[in-house]
């Protein structure tokens, strides 16, 4: 039986998107470890030494159909920078998640995201079809959700007390997405950002 969405690979002018595996480890291991980004408590990255771990995890959901696990390679580096992943998929219902997304401190606030973003959603729209993509994280994690607004989701709403943290809090679930008949003006918008004069 196959898996829904099938593997694929997407290429940008400073992005490659391609499925995760074992061969990322290495470069994984050195972006997990640049700013100790495992240490900020409201979101969830892997410290170094898990990593491995991590990639075994995100594959075992690939096998049970409910994430599509990617490394994100920067060109000019070649090495990978982080992960991101299609998840919560509900293939019967044509929707996805875009999701447990991290990137190694040096190459954050930089275009690679929002041109990683642009090329998961115009996959997600226009070749598999979706009439949703959706992106949730922590209510608090306010980088987070200034990055998901400018990519042009919208807040659905708040999960409260949805999650128990690692560290026993609970997390509130700030839910956002991005419905089909919007595409083409989230797209507009995503293709000027990139493209737009910088000072």
């Amino acid at each position: 039986m196959s898996v829904w969405p099938p593997e694929f690979t997407v290429e940008g002018e400073r992005v490659l998107i391609e499925t995760l595996s074992h061969n990322h480890l290495d470069d994984l291991i050195e972006a997990a470890a640049d700013g100790d980004l495992h240490k900020l408590w409201y979101t969830f990255i892997p410290k170094p030494e898990d990593v491995e771990k991590e990639i075994d995890r995100r594959l075992g959901l690939r096998e049970q159909g409910s994430m599509l696990p990617f490394a994100v390679i920067d060109k000019e580096s070649g090495r990978a920078v982080g992960m991101t992943t299609y998840m919560n998929i509900d293939a019967p219902h044509k929707r996805v998640e875009i999701g447990s997304t991290w990137y190694r401190k040096a190459v954050q606030r930089s275009s690679l995201n929002s041109e990683c973003k642009l090329l998961l959603l115009k996959h997600a729209f226009e070749e598999l079809d979706c009439v949703c993509v959706e992106f949730r994280t922590h209510f608090i994690n306010h980088q987070s959700r200034r990055a998901i607004e400018r990519l042009g989701a919208k807040l659905d709403g708040v999960l409260r007390s949805n999650y128990i943290m690692p560290n026993g809090s609970i997390r509130d679930t700030a839910v956002y997405s991005i419905i089909a008949h919007e595409w083409p003006t989230v797209k507009a918008h995503l293709e000027w950002q990139l493209e737009k004069p910088r000072n």
